[in-house]
């Protein structure tokens, strides 16, 4: 009867061990991805520039850290209301994106913050109708994990007067 009972007792020792051990994947991933909503473009506005935020959560669940070597971002016109000066599905691809944290520590998890400049214009308040441009925020970031895209969850809206 001892010898029926080892292999059952080392097959539960298996299993609580394993359910003990992290379980966390030894992989690096992008997920939760969001924009700022919305920009009001300031009246009589021609191509002003601003500040767009993003923010990304990052788990890195390798064994060694993981550096963020480079983002980009492009915008994706998806929809309008009123008259759009650009067609549903023309993009915007932006330059200097700048992005902290650069490095992600083994086992972290942490929101990379990620800035880009776009502009809006916009005729003169009361002047006219309104109309707004809903973007669609995509981020390609090349880590030393691989290259990863993530669309936001949210849309960027840019409302004109």
């Amino acid at each position: 009867m001892i010898r029926a009972v080892r292999p059952v007792v080392a097959a539960v020792l298996a299993v609580m061990l394993s359910a003990c051990s992290s379980g966390q994947p030894s992989t690096f991933s992008l997920s939760g991805a969001s924009v700022d909503p919305t920009h009001w473009c300031p009246g009589g506005s021609i191509n002003a520039p601003y500040d767009l935020h993003a923010t990304i959560e990052a788990r890195n669940g390798k064994s060694s850290a993981v550096t963020v070597q480079a983002v980009t971002a492009s915008m994706t016109l998806e929809g309008i209301t009123g008259s759009w000066l650009e067609k549903i599905g023309d993009k915007y691809e932006a330059d200097k994106v700048q992005f902290s944290p650069s490095t992600i520590a083994a086992g972290a998890t942490t929101k990379l913050n990620v800035t880009f400049s776009s502009a809006c214009t916009s005729g003169a308040y009361n002047v006219g109708t309104s109309s707004q441009g809903d973007y669609v925020v995509t981020m390609h970031v090349t880590t030393s994990a691989g290259q990863y895209s993530i669309s936001a969850s949210n849309r960027h809206s840019i409302v004109a007067a």
